[in-house]
């Protein structure tokens, strides 16, 4: 199992609900295209679950 994830951002939040895109910002990511490392923990597979239509996920 990996320690961390590294999260990208790879679609628009501007049509989704304000609790998908309010869980984007909260992991971190801004733009379209950036990405961030995160550890590999249950809070954060959990916010990458609900919003998994938005971000790719690998793991490093």
């Amino acid at each position: 199992m990996a320690d961390k994830l590294k999260i990208t951002l790879v679609k628009s939040t501007i049509g989704a609900i304000p609790k998908h895109r309010k869980t984007v910002e909260a992991l971190g990511l801004r733009k379209i295209g950036k990405s961030v490392e995160l550890p590999n923990n249950d809070a954060v597979k959990g916010m990458v679950w609900h919003v998994r239509h938005l971000v790719k996920v690998e793991e490093i």
